[in-house]
């Protein structure tokens, strides 16, 4: 849509309504559009420019070096990457608490099947935003008297798919400087690709995207022996073993929700099993192997088929895009580019074209 010379405010409130497009319309009340509608209203009309902000001497030093972080992320992103960077993160937006939104998740206790929210550009995607625990908390309580597991968790940052030049949420400052860079090539990658209701695949090549990249961005500053460069590598190394235990947990599962001998009621009470071994395994065998501790509260946090496949969105076969990079020569940015590629050029299942990448 060209909106030629028109008055700046009346793109800005068009581009807030074409947002709200993104929102979930099926089963979501017109208060939801709209409270969604002024939240992302008042994230953008808080937006200052980070150049500005760092040259202002009562920015405090740590925050000026962590803003000048962000800038120098994107930039690598959009230069050495081949991202769609945009405007994006060269402004920075201030929000009233620590968390900038919650997300919810649900599926079917008896298989591991998420439940939808169906948007209009994004397609199907097993998750809902809110503004309001409240809200949350009633959309739960729907949810859960349909006989629906559900996971709710803070998010710190969102991308708008290149729809508005994203802002850094002050958020996500409390972050350490490898989480930083790692999030901003990440929320990039969504405004240069993303496949309508393959929530999966998108987030996990995004996950692989920002952490290989945060490892180049941080190697090429400080050498291979760097301490922010060798922490972007353990970081990676913990999501690969992290995605493979996961991996193998949900097979475990599937199995036991395909026997068919059993009713649904037994299969609810047989996960359980499932549940306590992997956590477990988990204890034993793969927190020991963690070289940073982001995954560390996994053998205690409550288990159920809502909390893994929100899990399950940012690790879904994070081994296969690690494969087309060796068979790139670790040459992220081409196998970025060969990835984006297969995935546009397979209809419905992104995952089989990059398989082929592997076949040639």
């Amino acid at each position: 849509m060209a909106y030629g010379n028109r008055d700046p405010m009346k793109r800005y409130i068009l581009r807030v309504l074409l947002l709200t497009l993104l929102l979930p319309l099926g089963a979501c009340s017109p208060f939801y559009v709209l409270r969604a509608g002024y939240e992302q209203a008042k994230i953008l009309s808080r937006r200052q420019p980070i150049p500005r902000l760092v040259e202002d001497p009562r920015t405090d030093p740590e925050t000026r070096e962590k803003l000048r972080l962000v800038l120098d992320a994107r930039d690598f992103a959009a230069q050495e990457l081949s991202l769609d960077a945009g405007q994006s993160y060269t402004t920075y937006s201030w929000v009233d608490s620590d968390t900038l939104a919650l997300v919810l998740s649900a599926a079917h206790k008896d298989r591991f099947e998420a439940h939808t929210w169906w948007f209009p550009i994004v397609g199907s995607v097993p998750y809902k935003g809110f503004f309001s625990e409240r809200s949350a908390q009633r959309e739960i309580e729907r949810l859960q008297a349909r006989g629906l597991d559900t996971s709710l968790r803070p998010t710190s940052a969102f991308s708008t798919l290149g729809w508005f030049n994203d802002p850094l949420m002050s958020t996500l400052l409390r972050y350490g400087e490898v989480s930083l860079v790692n999030t901003v090539i990440h929320e990039i990658f969504h405004n240069t690709y993303y496949a309508a209701g393959q929530a999966q695949f998108n987030e996990s090549v995004a996950n692989f995207v920002g952490a290989r990249g945060a490892i180049e961005f941080f190697c090429r500053r400080e050498g291979e022996n760097g301490p922010r460069c060798q922490r972007a590598r353990d970081a990676w190394a913990d999501d690969l073993l992290f995605g493979e235990f996961l991996s193998a947990m949900v097979a475990d599962l599937e199995a036991l929700y395909a026997r068919t001998e059993l009713t649904s009621e037994q299969k609810v009470v047989a996960r359980e099993g499932v549940f306590a071994g992997a956590q477990h395994e988990f204890a034993e065998t793969v927190r020991p192997q963690l070289r940073v501790s982001t995954f560390a509260s996994f053998g205690q946090e409550p288990l159920n088929n809502a909390t893994l496949i929100g899990r399950r969105l940012y690790y879904g076969r994070l081994d296969l895009f690690e494969l087309v990079y060796e068979r790139y020569g670790r040459d992220l940015p081409l196998t970025i580019e060969a990835i984006v590629a297969a995935a546009r050029g397979t209809a419905g299942d992104p995952y089989a074209g990059v398989e082929g990448l592997l076949e040639r």
